[in-house]
């Protein structure tokens, strides 16, 4: 029997984004490579892998005070321009007498 297993399309696109990651240390082209990978094949594994990747990658170069900036912009606008307006408030004393009644 054989222990090798192909890898498939996905598993290629992976291991090729892994390595210029962890091998080459190059991370402009694993996140070029992640990216494709999320494109291309947005419901395999290996997507899966590549959101953490990505995120890893997040974490090692930008500035967590930038990030958290930028994360707090983001809820904002949602919450601005998506979301009815009573999700995400905190509920004042009123509202939470009109729930109990």
């Amino acid at each position: 029997m054989n222990n090798r297993t192909s890898l498939t399309e996905a598993g290629q696109a992976y291991a090729a984004a892994y390595n210029a990651h962890y091998t080459a240390h190059d991370l402009p082209l694993a996140l070029q490579l992640y990216r494709k990978l999320l494109a291309s094949h947005p419901d395999a594994p290996e997507a899966d892998y590549s959101r953490m990747q990505v995120q890893n990658i997040v974490n090692a170069v930008v500035p967590k005070q930038e990030l958290f900036d930028a994360q707090i912009d983001l809820v904002l606008t949602h919450f601005e321009h998506d979301l009815p307006l009573d999700v995400g408030r905190i509920a004042t004393p009123s509202v939470v007498a009109e729930i109990s009644g």
